[in-house]
C-alpha cells in the first residue's frame, strides 16, 4: 500500500519523496483519489451539488 502511495504520490501528483512522507496519510489518499476521478480511471461514490449542500434561501 504504502508503495503504491509513494508512487503515485512522486510519479502522478508530482511530489517529492520528503514530501509524500510528510503528507498526512488521509490528504495522500485524498489527492490520489481526486487524480484518479480526473484521468477518468474512477469514479465518484457520489456526486453531489452544491444545491444539494446548502439549503435554499441562505
Amino acid at each position: 500500500m504504502f508503495t503504491r502511495l509513494l508512487y503515485y504520490g512522486i510519479a502522478h501528483l508530482r511530489m517529492g519523496q520528503e514530501e509524500v512522507w510528510l503528507t498526512p496519510f488521509g490528504l495522500l489518499l485524498d489527492l490520489v483519489e481526486c487524480h484518479k476521478q480526473y484521468m477518468g480511471w474512477a469514479k465518484p461514490k457520489r456526486e453531489l451539488f452544491i444545491d444539494d449542500v446548502i439549503p435554499e434561501g441562505i
